[in-house]
């Protein structure tokens, strides 16, 4: 199998569903209305609420929701061959993730740009209402560690790319001060751009100086500076750090997108990994521990679809969004594009040796137990300049995987090392601006929830609030960070990530049902919601089982447990308040009218 068959067959795959099943999701299905005014027209306050070209809303939104997952669960989910991980993708996204995203858009603009919390405290009532916001605390907590633990293995004892993610800190905070005070995005765009190729350039530099030594951190180092750096980013103005280093993060990750599938057909790279690798479609395999079902739809989540899109979708774009039109290109087709990231990420993976693979992302210790030998390994190692093996957590494969692909290019066939940092750094820079919005987010769900009892936490804008709720939310997912390994934390986040999902498609069940002309239009969203619903009970249950109560495994915790159990709870809570609603829905005269008049 080559490269360039997959990458062509899904774009191919994805332009169609948007052409057509786009349309006939928002027009058919949501009946978007134009003649009505968005909440962006109605409560325009030039803050919040804003009126926005729409491709300037699409590049917002796709930022925002693509960060680091379609990067690394479809890396880790190569574990099962690349046909599970690719048919989820393009199967996820079109079903399941282009809907979600989509429908939750289009929950939250009915009800004025509320979040999904307040959508379905409205619609379910306030006892789904509290579930779903305790539910979202949980998430965007297990997110923030999830995603930290990537940065993990791909920092650690790598001076180089720990000093190029280090200098976008100055180098975002230097464009937020030309930005506030200026207004010249173009002279901060060059500027930034210039400062972050020399940064990757100057690496190599450092080997043997002292800084170099200071900037050679271990894992546990890493875990206890990254907590601390999101403390300080959650209580900085926005303007300052995180939307410079989003507004460049963008800029990096569409070209090192459009390069990587350039680069595939330039040199069209065979794919050598199996379709399936059957050791390990029962489980018991030495990064993903669970069977291919259901754990493939929990390792890829973004890319496919991801419950991590609400926080977005009811959050900053329903405020922006000019026409409701819109809403096919920003919600259902941005989630798309994304799919087509998860898929690049995909083919990275599996252009190299399965040995190969397998030892970047195991111990030295479970790669031996495998009986297989290193292929490519040593000399990958040696053109980069750095030890590749036991490096887990997705984000050294992925960069290998491209690194290999842009050196396979006759003119850039010594610049191997440098593909490498560069991609290191690139992703850790969407990891941190995650980690910067994500703590931000939990600092706010901390205070709404807290607020309740303590009163001055009810304060945004209060100082004491934002460093009391900041320090509770990086203590909270710092300890998931420092208390497990990247196994046990991803599975964690993909379980509660997809209830999350699970939770945006029983919200676009209630709404289809509201507002439908045929009841037959609500298994839009009823199929994926059943079939992710189903996979992320079997998968929590299955990891509570077998890995977070079982002492005898590598990565037993008993709070992940207890973490799972809650939100399971919570999910069931929600889902059983739906049925009650949707019952009532069913039973609309609406739709006895329309079949009789039919």
């Amino acid at each position: 199998m080559n490269a360039i068959s997959l990458v062509i067959g899904a774009i191919c795959i994805l332009v169609i569903a948007y052409r057509f099943y786009g349309i006939f999701f928002t027009k058919k299905v949501l009946k978007i209305n134009d003649n009505q005014p968005t909440p962006a027209h109605v409560n325009n306050d030039g803050r919040d609420f804003v009126p926005t070209n729409k491709w300037i809303a699409f590049g917002h939104h796709f930022a925002a929701i693509a960060a680091a997952g379609p990067l690394v669960g479809p890396v880790l989910a190569a574990q099962f061959g690349y046909l599970p991980g690719y048919l989820w993708l393009l199967i996820g996204a079109v079903i399941g993730g282009a809907v979600h995203d989509a429908v939750v858009l289009f929950a939250s603009m009915m009800k004025g740009g509320k979040s999904l919390s307040e959508v379905m405290k409205e619609e379910l009532g306030p006892v789904a209402g509290f579930c779903t916001g305790l539910a979202m605390l949980f998430i965007i907590t297990i997110t923030m560690a999830g995603l930290s633990m990537v940065v993990l293995g791909a920092l650690a004892e790598n001076p180089w790319g720990t000093f190029a993610v280090a200098s976008t800190i100055p180098i975002a905070m230097l464009m937020g001060l030309i930005n506030k005070f200026t207004g010249n995005i173009k002279l901060s765009t060059i500027l930034g751009v210039i400062l972050l190729v020399a940064a990757v350039f100057y690496g190599p530099n450092l080997q043997g100086t002292w800084l170099g030594e200071v900037l050679t951190l271990d894992k546990e180092t890493l875990a206890m500076i990254l907590p601390i750096y999101a403390f300080f980013a959650a209580a900085l103005p926005v303007w300052f750090l995180l939307a410079p280093r989003d507004y460049l993060s963008s800029f990096m990750k569409i070209g090192v997108f459009i390069a990587l599938i350039i680069g595939v057909f330039i040199i069209n790279p065979a794919i050598q990994f199996p379709a399936i690798i059957p050791d390990f479609l029962n489980g018991g395999g030495p990064i993903v521990a669970g069977p291919v079902w259901p754990f493939v739809s929990i390792t890829i989540a973004c890319g496919a679809i991801s419950g991590f899109h609400a926080f977005v979708g009811s959050g900053t774009t329903p405020k922006m969004l000019n026409r409701w039109e819109d809403i096919r290109l920003v919600g259902f087709g941005a989630m798309l594009v994304e799919c087509v990231v998860g898929v690049m990420a995909l083919v990275a993976a599996t252009v190299l040796h399965p040995a190969d693979y397998f030892a970047i992302n195991t111990s030295p210790e479970r790669f031996a137990q495998l009986g297989m030998t290193i292929v490519d390994l040593p000399v990958l190692s040696e053109a980069i300049g750095m030890e590749l093996e036991g490096r887990t957590g997705g984000a050294v494969t992925l960069a290998v995987g491209m690194a290999s692909i842009f050196s396979g290019i006759k003119w850039f066939s010594h610049l191997t090392g440098y593909f490498y940092q560069f991609v290191i750094m690139f992703e850790a820079v969407f990891i941190l601006t995650a980690i910067d919005a994500g703590t931000r987010t939990a600092r706010y769900l901390i205070q709404d929830f807290l607020g309740n009892v303590i009163k001055p936490l009810k304060k945004t804008d209060s100082m004491f609030g934002a460093i009391v709720a900041s320090a509770l939310a990086c203590l909270m997912w710092g300890y998931l960070l420092n208390s497990g390994d990247i196994a046990s934390v991803w599975a964690l986040f993909g379980v509660s990530n997809q209830l999350m999902a699970s939770i945006g498609l029983v919200c676009g069940v209630t709404f289809v049902l509201k507002i439908a002309d045929k009841r037959i239009y609500a298994l839009t969203c009823f199929i994926p919601l059943a079939y992710l619903y189903v996979s992320v009970n079997v998968a929590g249950i299955w990891m509570i089982k077998n890995v977070y109560w079982n002492e005898a495994a590598g990565g037993y915790n008993v709070v992940n447990g207890v973490l799972s159990v809650i939100m399971l709870i919570l999910g069931v809570v929600i889902v059983i308040t739906s049925i009650i609603k949707w019952k009532e829905l069913w039973s609309s005269p609406r739709f006895s009218k329309v079949a009789v008049n039919s």
